[in-house]
């Protein structure tokens, strides 16, 4: 795997961190949040560029992989929203104004999944808009 796949493949991970921490911002994951992901996740990230994993699969399934693993493991949203930041602060270049405009897009669609959204998944966005306008 080379330099450009490993970045794209951490790339789709943390995205799933980030759209995990959306879901988890009130403490609980449900199934139309998860559903919400899995829609946008073929209909718009599988056509974002070409990169695919180690089997071969498109590597913006990562992004629903880490957002179930997540949801296993039960960590808290904050630790995945860190870890969303940081990469982003470190590879800036990667996202371009359509790619922001796509997390955004997806952050929005998975905090109106479950009767809209409430306080803290407000707060998260917020969080969100002021790291992608940055």
């Amino acid at each position: 795997m080379d330099t450009t796949q490993n970045i794209g493949l951490a790339f789709y991970q943390n995205l799933g961190k980030l759209f995990y921490a959306i879901a988890a911002s009130d403490k609980v994951v449900r199934k139309s949040e998860y559903n919400s992901l899995r829609k946008i996740v073929k209909s718009k990230w599988l056509q974002v560029d070409d990169i695919v994993d180690e089997f071969g699969a498109d590597a913006a399934f990562q992004i629903e992989i880490v957002f179930d693993w997540m949801d296993y493991e039960t960590p808290s949203a904050e630790p995945c929203f860190q870890e969303f930041e940081s990469f982003y602060t470190d590879h800036k270049s990667h996202f371009t104004k359509s790619i922001k405009g796509l997390i955004w897009e997806t952050a929005n669609s998975i905090a109106d999944a479950f009767s809209g959204k409430n306080k803290s998944e407000l707060m998260m966005l917020g969080r969100l808009k002021l790291i992608l306008e940055n």
